[in-house]
């Protein structure tokens, strides 16, 4: 016998990929019926890829499985990220086939603009209409709430706040006497758990939910017995606020539910392929375009002060392991040991020439050679000396969480201005926060991002030095 949790999933979710497979490519043939352009099968090509890639795009960032979701914002967002890369890939297929000249540009451009807003639209009056119609008919749900806590006041929120979903939130049961024949958030405490039987069997709700920590694991399993005698649909929602779960993330194997605490999208070994042809192809061109540069540097490095030309330190890579990361000299000084001293305004320890690398972020060039070593990556957190790993770990919560990535040239705190000296403990905070935002929510366009922004802001920054 199956012993898992099914997922359980909308039926209109299903409607909504049929919609999304098809309005593209109807929008696609009305564009050119109004433009009276010939309707040929390179047409009829694009129009069957963009709706089934459109849809796998969808699913891959969360869309049908959020789709219910309060915020119009994030469901938007992710909607127009997933029809840019539709856009993209259509486009960059049809330049590789040079097949570019068989579409006509005023159809193309009118088309990739008005097909987002087709189906926004459509979702927010899918929203209306099934708003409307469930609070005014009998397939509204009544919902009653077992612990007015943290758990059950969130649960009971995004429920009245999404009335498109046929539900509403009508009592709560409580045992804190405190809040007992109160209301919370416009909801009444009618009861203590000792009370829900009783309602359960006079039919005051149609579901309840148990909202209750897990150390009443007692009291919950007496629910569950009790309630096997009514005809109330009784659902579960653990209290993880418990714990620190800000980034957690569901899965699950075989049908078992599987909370990922600390994780990382860069866990999927087919992630990881990108990530890595990422960095070498990237890594590969702008070697190529800088190697007149380096050789600049080189130069510069060796003959403005004595010394070796790059310099080697210690720091902690993927999974806490130590690597060898390369700079271009840029002091006087070779620090690599237990106490190292970050580098401060107007460090007597700089080079004049050095001082200048530093500022400008030229002293890292050296580092696309790790990349190539398959030791870092172009964008992920920057690696700090083993002096201040081990200083900083026992300061910083979650500060080792950085390590389960590759370090990297450039980062999410970087462009967000968190880089250079970290003389307060609120600076390092503040950086590790932008990088554990980077590890739990990276995508290969978060990356193209970055880099991006690293070339237009990234590179002279004040806090440099």
């Amino acid at each position: 016998m199956e012993t898992g949790i099914r997922r359980v999933e909308s039926s209109l979710v299903w409607i909504q990929r049929m919609l999304d497979t098809c309005l593209p490519g109807l929008l696609l043939y009305l564009v050119t019926y109004l433009y009276a352009v010939h309707w040929h099968d390179r047409y009829i090509i694009m129009a069957l890829s963009s709706g089934l890639l459109f849809v796998f795009l969808s699913q891959a960032n969360g869309i049908y499985r959020n789709w219910h979701e309060p915020s119009i914002f994030s469901n938007t967002r992710a909607l127009l990220k997933s029809w840019a890369w539709t856009s993209v890939a259509l486009l960059i297929i049809a330049f590789i086939y040079k097949d570019t000249h068989n579409f006509s540009r005023l159809v193309i451009g009118s088309w990739t603009l008005l097909t987002p807003i087709v189906l926004i639209s459509y979702r927010l009056l899918l929203r209306r209409i099934l708003a409307k119609y469930r609070l005014h008919s009998a397939h509204n749900r009544q919902i009653a709430i077992v612990g007015a806590g943290k758990v059950g006041q969130r649960i009971a929120k995004l429920i009245n706040d999404s009335p498109w979903l046929g539900y509403s939130v009508i009592a709560f049961f409580d045992d804190n006497a405190s809040i007992q024949s109160t209301s919370i958030q416009g909801i009444p405490v009618i009861g203590t758990t000792d009370d829900v039987l009783h309602n359960a069997q006079n039919k005051l709700f149609d579901e309840l939910y148990i909202c209750l920590p897990l150390r009443s694991e007692h009291k919950i399993k007496q629910f569950l017995n009790e309630l096997a005698d009514t005809t109330v649909i009784v659902k579960y929602i653990p209290d993880f606020f418990t714990f620190d779960l800000i980034h957690a993330k569901w899965s699950e194997i075989n049908g078992i539910p599987i909370i990922s605490v600390y994780d990382t999208p860069l866990t999927s070994r087919t992630l990881q392929t990108i990530k890595r042809s990422e960095d070498l192809i990237l890594s590969t061109l702008i070697m190529l375009l800088i190697s007149p540069l380096l050789i600049a540097i080189a130069a510069g490095v060796k003959f403005s002060s004595p010394g070796p030309i790059l310099f080697k330190q210690t720091r902690y890579g993927l999974n806490g392991k130590e690597i060898r990361i390369y700079k271009f000299r840029s002091m006087t000084a070779l620090d690599n040991g237990d106490v190292i001293q970050q580098a401060t305004k107007n460090d007597p320890r700089l080079t004049p020439f050095g001082a200048f690398l530093r500022k400008t972020s030229l002293d890292e060039l050296p580092q696309f050679f790790n990349v190539w070593q398959g030791k870092m990556s172009i964008v992920g957190p920057r690696p700090h000396a083993v002096a201040h790993n081990e200083q900083y770990r026992k300061l910083v919560p979650k500060y080792m969480q950085r390590h389960i990535v590759k370090p990297g040239i450039t980062g999410w705190a970087q462009i967000n201005g968190w880089r250079g000296e970290t003389d307060t403990l609120e600076k390092m905070q503040k950086r590790i926060e932008f990088d554990l935002h980077y590890i739990n929510n990276w995508s290969l366009w978060l990356d193209i991002k970055i880099i991006l922004l690293t070339m237009v802001k990234g590179f002279i920054n004040k806090n440099a030095y």
